[in-house]
């Protein structure tokens, strides 16, 4: 393990108990699990303590375990340009309990934030302008959600006649699960091509 990082890791559990619930290490980077309720004091730590100095947010994302009793995690990357290694700190988090903002230790989480309540639905507290970044004023739904259909809702088309946009209900064009396994398309009948009608 980095060295480096290994005195990071035991800054932080030093100084804050209880905030860090797991860690680990691969690819060359720490990963910390911290609370939710712990996430802003974490990331000022790591921005602030000269050990670690991780300046730079380099990306946070989302991801979606509909299994899990806290199906979301969010997953902030940090750079520490001054000693050149990175990190991760995630947290998992529901549907209901939102959590703080990271815009007022790192401003530049901004779009990231907006970009995951956007796409999983992801409270943030504090947040400065919480509201959809990517998909259209109005859309129903999250669609990075595991439960999200993969057709969405809502088909969107430019109508050319009334010289707009058209958001109609999304139709099937072809139906995907019944075939004609006696069609002259698909080549002469196979044995057990009579079991496709019963």
């Amino acid at each position: 393990m980095d060295e480096l990082l290994q005195t990071v890791g035991a800054k932080i559990d030093a100084a804050m108990p209880g905030a860090v619930t797991a860690s680990s290490f691969a690819f060359g980077e720490m990963t910390l699990t911290v609370d939710p309720s712990r996430i802003v004091d974490a990331l000022k730590f790591l921005r602030d303590d000269p050990a670690a100095q991780f300046a730079s947010i380099i990306d946070i994302s989302g991801a979606d375990y509909p299994e899990r009793e806290n199906r979301f995690e969010v997953v902030y990357h940090l750079l520490s340009p001054k000693l050149n290694r990175r990190i991760r700190v995630k947290l998992a988090t529901d549907e209901e309990t939102p959590i703080e903002s990271a815009t007022a230790v790192y401003p530049g989480a901004d779009w990231y934030e907006r970009e995951i309540y956007d796409f999983f639905g992801v409270l943030f507290v504090g947040h400065p302008d919480l509201r959809r970044i990517l998909t259209d004023y109005g859309f129903d739904g999250h669609p990075l959600r595991k439960d999200f259909p993969m057709t969405g809702f809502v088909e969107v088309r430019y109508d050319d006649q009334e010289k707009r946009v058209r958001y109609e209900p999304v139709r099937l064009t072809q139906e995907f699960r019944e075939f004609d396994f006696l069609s002259p398309w698909e080549g002469p009948p196979l044995p057990g091509d009579e079991k496709a009608k019963s």
